[in-house]
């Protein structure tokens, strides 16, 4: 077992003693499981800009000074990225990369420029241009939003050298320590020193959020959305545990010895099971990773899974002024499909929009993106990027060796799904599904499984769909729970409808990740889970220790239970 998944430090040896806080238990969202004890250092909070700031009495030579300021930023984001790329952490020096990209973005430049013009100091007029973006990128949602976090990031840095004062940086307190912080910039995440990191806790962010996917990615047990996380004074002995998003100040011992163990005991058990997945008595249920179009394949393919079940296939439009030609999509699918020889690819055709806009593509003043044109329905605006999209999926496929199925995201009806069924065959790929992600599709999942082969359901969305709530709003946490009892029935629904018709029923989202879940949602029906690589070892071992009429069972009380936090109760065994 990686030891600092439970590293317990001298601090922790006498509970309530030195540098104990009187900050109770803390909780946020657990996005890398693992348990680390260890004393706090906290990032400090970048510097303010000063209100009294003078106008500037050169406004040209202010204007220089900024662009010098956003040059500079872009240069050393770069070579943050080289080093990201140096230490293995590909994911770091590609949100790297696109924060480089940002401060070089004329647009930005120009904004700042005639700020300043109008009087502004250089400090102010960039924290009013980001700020500017900063609130457009929230207000799409998803995606976009999580992105806020990189141009907060690139506010502090330029802001910084304008000022003349240090950034704040990661803190090198001199030990092994827990990471404290408001949030993660890429350039933190890209440096962090994983002999002294033992874990990580931050007051914002998500689980897709930039800080989420690197701890996942270096191993490290992580909490983010941890509201109150910065009241924990420097030194402080906290157990943090990225299972169950406990923060647990000055912990006793009795505590850190329990949760110890049973990390300890799951460990094990994940190390004894390996190969296709299967409950104790022998149903199959594969186990697949998701996978961006613009990773590595051959990391993925070299985990314990059947293939994948979400190629997400956008990553390769994003950040650039145009769609990629047919040549370039058939090359990154072939490499795709050629590590995954032998196995099953399920591809989901472009998803943009919303939270993933594309400036060849979506109408930046749709009133409401969310519920817009995105997804399968911007085929009604461009049905040439869908067609170019398949061709070129096709020609990848022939000869790979891969068994390659494709899904169209954001399918509301029967007459979208037979038309993309139609369509995907009309290319020689012969296995076509779609997403069920809105409501309308799972509840009318029968006649969309009567029109196409398969179907993959996207918790995310559709539980931000079924609750009205968008899926970033923390304090809407408790409506987007995935243990939501009404939401696990639009799941049973969706697989209900596939088991009459012996056509496959998977999960794609957070949910088939989880451990915990994973009975459940196959106890539901569900016979195909999909999630990142990390946790495969963790859900194999969960189904591997009940039977199928054991889920079937727990699944059925989970149902019945009034709320969220009484069917997690359920299933933990309360």
């Amino acid at each position: 077992m990686d030891a600092r998944r439970t590293t317990t430090l001298r601090a922790t040896e006498a509970p309530g003693g030195p540098g104990a806080a009187p900050v109770g238990p803390l909780a946020g969202v657990g996005v890398c499981p693992g348990v680390a004890v260890g004393p706090v250092a906290r990032i400090g909070r970048p510097a303010e800009v000063p209100r009294d700031l003078p106008a500037p009495a050169d406004p040209a030579a202010e204007v220089e000074r900024v662009q010098a300021a956003l040059d500079a930023a872009a240069d050393a984001l770069d070579e943050a990225a080289e080093a990201a790329r140096e230490r293995g952490r590909e994911e770091a020096a590609e949100i790297l990369d696109a924060q480089s990209m940002m401060a070089a973005d004329p647009v930005l430049a120009d904004r700042a420029a005639a700020l300043v013009t109008e009087g502004r100091p250089g400090a102010v007029a960039v924290t009013v241009a980001l700020d500017a973006f900063r609130e457009q990128l929230v207000a799409q949602g998803g995606y976009m939003a999580e992105r806020a976090a990189d141009l907060d990031g690139l506010r502090h840095r330029v802001v910084a050298t304008l000022l003349g004062v240090p950034l704040p940086g990661l803190p090198e307190p001199g030990h092994p320590h827990v990471l404290v912080a408001d949030d993660l910039t890429p350039a933190d995440t890209a440096t962090l020193d994983v002999a002294q990191v033992v874990g990580i806790v931050t007051a914002l962010g998500g689980a897709t959020s930039h800080t989420a996917i690197i701890a996942r990615s270096l191993g490290i047990p992580a909490v983010v959305g941890c509201r109150g996380a910065m009241d924990l004074p420097d030194e402080t002995p906290v157990l943090v545990d990225g299972r169950d998003g406990a923060v647990l100040p000055a912990p006793d011992g009795d505590e850190v010895a329990r949760r110890r163990a049973e990390q300890e005991a799951r460990a094990a058990r994940a190390a004894a099971h390996h190969g296709p997945g299967r409950t104790a008595d022998g149903h199959a249920v594969k186990l697949l990773v998701n996978l961006g179009a613009g990773q590595a394949p051959e990391d993925a393919a070299a985990v314990d899974a059947e293939g994948v079940g979400l190629l997400r296939t956008e990553l390769l439009y994003l950040d650039r002024p145009d769609a990629p030609t047919v040549d370039e999509q058939r090359a990154a699918y072939r490499r795709i499909f050629a590590a995954f020889a032998g196995r099953k690819v399920v591809v989901r055709t472009l998803d943009a929009g919303a939270d993933k806009p594309l400036p060849f593509l979506t109408d930046p003043d749709e009133p409401n993106p969310a519920l817009g044109v995105r997804g399968y329905r911007t085929g009604r605006r461009h049905p040439e990027l869908l067609d170019e999209q398949l061709r070129a999926i096709a020609d990848a496929a022939e000869g790979s060796g891969a068994e390659v199925w494709v899904m169209a995201p954001m399918v509301s009806l029967p007459g979208e799904a037979a038309a993309f069924a139609a369509q995907v065959r009309g290319h020689g790929l012969p296995v076509a599904g779609t997403m069920v992600e809105v409501p309308a599709a799972a509840l009318d999942a029968g006649r969309i499984l009567d029109a196409c082969d398969f179907v993959s359901l996207g918790t995310n969305d559709l539980a931000q769909y079924a609750f009205a709530a968008d899926r970033l709003d923390h304090e809407l946490a408790d409506l987007l729970d995935v243990w939501q009892p009404v939401l696990l029935r639009l799941v049973a629904t969706t697989a209900t409808a596939g088991r009459a018709r012996a056509k496959p029923v998977g999960v794609c989202g957070e949910a088939a990740g989880d451990p915990l879940l994973a009975p459940v949602l196959v106890g539901l029906g569900v016979t195909s889970l999909s999630m990142a690589a990390a946790s495969v070892p963790d859900v194999r071992a969960a189904l591997a220790e009940r039977t199928l009429e054991e889920c079937r069972a727990l699944a059925d009380a989970v149902l019945a239970a009034p709320d969220a936090a009484a069917a997690r109760q359920i299933a933990l065994g309360g």
